[in-house]
């Protein structure tokens, strides 16, 4: 395609991108306060706004290793992230509701900020220690009460090599008493690079690695945790890359 179609076809994209998006968050608002719950406006995020975008960017995703985790229990989900488009990803890869660990500036973003309140996503703030040790309280309780958070620990979008894992989700995870699962995901970062927006059709994996338990630790081993939960991350992407 010549540049002015993709430039044109880029700009469909992110317009269609932000009235899905909109619309899905007004509707899953009205769900959450009509029924009271979370499942259901969660439900709708992965059945119906995260496909709606992805088959709207053209990515054909696919999921491997879903066999390896008992899904009935919570987890701490980590994962590389390439892309925006890696949240979206994620929604459909994974067979329960996800709660996402998101910086705290995205709470004053309109829409996207009211969904993630409402629908109990974790908030980080780094600059405040007291803060982060109350966010940090009320994530162990969200997890205790059933539920699975996702996160990102590279803690930014990387370009190619997987960047070091910051210990955050495993100190969640220690304190919760639950596994980490170790998820890869391959081509999103070509869908949707991690710098403006620039949307090309592709393939996405996603690969879900064994979970790797948390029992015994102590929250000072977070970043041994953090460690190996890295290294299967990096060996889930080398079996990908040598297939």
């Amino acid at each position: 395609m010549s540049r002015f179609a993709w430039a044109l076809f880029n700009a469909l994209q992110l317009l269609f991108t932000l009235l899905w998006t909109a619309a899905w968050i007004a509707l899953a608002l009205l769900v959450r306060l009509l029924t009271g719950g979370r499942h259901w406006p969660l439900r709708m995020a992965s059945r119906c706004w995260a496909p709606g975008l992805l088959r709207g960017a053209g990515a054909r995703l696919e999921v491997h290793g879903l066999e390896r985790v008992d899904w009935s229990r919570p987890h701490v989900i980590v994962a590389n992230h390439q892309s925006m488009i890696d949240v979206c990803a994620l929604f459909r890869a994974v067979p329960v509701p996800l709660r996402f660990v998101l910086k705290q500036e995205l709470a004053k973003v309109p829409f996207v900020g009211w969904y993630a309140r409402a629908m109990g996503m974790v908030f980080i703030e780094r600059a405040s220690a007291r803060s982060s040790a109350r966010r940090l309280r009320a994530a162990v309780e969200v997890v205790r009460g059933g539920a699975s958070v996702c996160a990102f620990p590279e803690g930014t979008r990387s370009r190619g090599r997987v960047g070091p894992f910051k210990g955050g989700a495993f100190q969640l995870a220690i304190e919760a008493g639950v596994a980490v699962v170790p998820v890869a995901i391959e081509g999103s970062g070509r869908v949707l690079p991690a710098a403006g927006f620039r949307v090309r059709p592709g393939r996405i994996v996603v690969r879900i690695g064994e979970p790797l338990s948390s029992q015994g630790l102590v929250p000072h081993e977070r970043s041994a945790l953090a460690g190996q939960a890295r290294e299967a991350v990096v060996a889930l992407l080398a079996e990908g890359a040598a297939q």
